[in-house]
């Protein structure tokens, strides 16, 4: 991933006017995603970030260098959102309805952020609008329909969502919901077609969406969803005694999709021999069948339920152990893969969804989405092989930690960001951005 020098950081220093309803710094996944990706590129640009009034304060608590943050009021459908999340979605994050549900206020927002600025916009004050979030590609955005004449470029993303549910696996099958199948429908809503028509630039963060939006190939572009911060990139500090155990460790919701229980079930063999210990960081309704699980399996004594932990103390453990056994059946960002890469501990993922198209032999393993039996057996070879080759694992340990802080922090987000938005002003080149997996799968011919 390129890096912009600062000569080339001055000369392409635009005024963004960026779209960020929900963008929230005290808040987790989506919101603090967009804070930070916003905020990292209001370390390159003149960034106007444009957000629903509820979040203004968090926002100024921050203290990020915006050129100027705007308040969109729309309390009445605030109380109305906020009510139906509680009550009828149970706040539900991890519910596909809401995505759906959440339609409405998104082009409600779009709609008096445009009326709001629109005198301004045509005044020249921006170089470009770019959405951030929402993230789903099935909430589109009127704002590339209301710019389609101009006078500046609209720029869309990153987006992500739309992975299929994989069949063959219990875990899916009792977290697949029913409006799943009903996900194609968004193409014949409002906007849905006019967005990504008349966007300048499209950027997808999953190999997924990106295939997705394959005829929009001229002007798209990958850029991964998470990001994680300098801070959380360290140096390798392990200095493991001869014959030390294998460290494992696990860090989610325990749900089904998560498959914590392929990731026991592939350590089995050496926490039974005492060749290495697990620690599950996360809590959520399977954990009592997890707790039986490792009960029956022979493991009780050699595996750590933790529950949740401070951010800090997830990184303290991340960076004491040896490999991040994460073979998730369907995540689409996945940031504690990033997180894991940074600290030192090499990923063993499913390959698919978001840690499929971060993760690549140099620095993890990606176990085929084949059956659970399947699965279970390559996991368990791969730990196998990194218990006894101490020397693979601290290959791999390094070249992830580099990886982590060259390509997957909110600053190198912000550059490959940069980059499009620069050929979407026609300040630059196109860049050339596509999946990880992508090149990889080339390289393999």
């Amino acid at each position: 991933m390129k890096a912009l020098n600062l000569t080339e950081t001055f000369m392409s220093r635009l005024r963004l006017l960026v779209l960020g309803p929900d963008c929230n710094p005290e808040q987790v996944s989506i919101p603090f995603v967009t804070y930070s990706h916003a905020a990292a590129l209001a370390q390159l640009h003149d960034v106007t970030l444009v957000a629903r009034s509820s979040v203004l304060d968090a926002l100024h608590r921050a203290k990020a260098p915006f050129r100027a943050i705007e308040g969109v009021p729309t309390p009445l459908l605030d109380r109305i959102y906020e009510w139906c999340f509680r009550w009828i979605f149970k706040s539900n994050y991890d519910s596909q309805a809401l995505t759906a549900f959440k339609y409405p206020f998104a082009l409600a927002f779009e709609w008096r952020a445009w009326r709001q600025l629109r005198r301004r916009i045509f005044a020249g004050e921006f170089d470009v609008v770019l959405r951030l979030v929402p993230m789903s590609p099935v909430l589109p955005s009127p704002f590339a329909f209301f710019l389609r004449q101009g006078p500046i470029p609209f720029v869309i993303g990153p987006l992500n969502g739309g992975l299929p549910w994989p069949s063959g696996f219990t875990q899916l099958k009792k977290q697949r919901q029913w409006i799943a199948g009903l996900r194609n429908v968004y193409r014949l809503l409002p906007f849905a077609r006019s967005t990504y028509r008349y966007a300048t630039a499209i950027i997808a963060a999953s190999s997924q969406t990106y295939s997705e939006f394959a005829a929009y190939r001229d002007k798209l572009f990958f850029v991964p969803e998470p990001g994680i911060g300098r801070s959380v990139c360290s140096d390798d500090l392990r200095r493991p005694e001869p014959g030390a155990r294998l460290e494992l460790i696990f860090v989610g919701g325990l749900v089904p999709r998560k498959a914590c229980d392929l990731a026991l079930r592939g350590a089995a063999t050496l926490l039974r021999n005492d060749l290495a210990r697990f620690t599950v960081i996360g809590d959520g309704p399977e954990r009592k069948r997890l707790e039986e699980l490792a009960r029956s399996l022979g493991i009780k004594n050699a595996v750590s339920f933790c529950g949740w932990l401070s951010h800090d103390e997830v990184l303290s453990r991340m960076r004491s152990a040896d490999v991040m056994v994460f073979p998730t059946l369907r995540d689409n960002g996945a940031g504690v893969i990033f997180e894991g890469l940074a600290s030192g501990a090499v990923p063993v993922v499913a390959d698919f969804g978001g840690p499929g198209d971060i993760v690549h032999p140099q620095v993890g393993y990606k176990v085929p989405l084949t059956n659970e039996s399947e699965m279970i057996s390559q996991i368990g070879k791969i730990l196998g092989d990194l218990a006894e080759n101490r020397d693979l694992l601290n290959r791999l340990r390094q070249q992830g930690m580099s990886y982590a802080r060259e390509s997957l922090t909110w600053e190198a987000k912000a550059q490959s960001t940069t980059r499009v938005l620069t050929w979407a002003v026609g300040r630059g080149l196109k860049p050339d951005l596509v999946p990880p997996k992508y090149l990889y799968m080339e390289a393999a011919r």
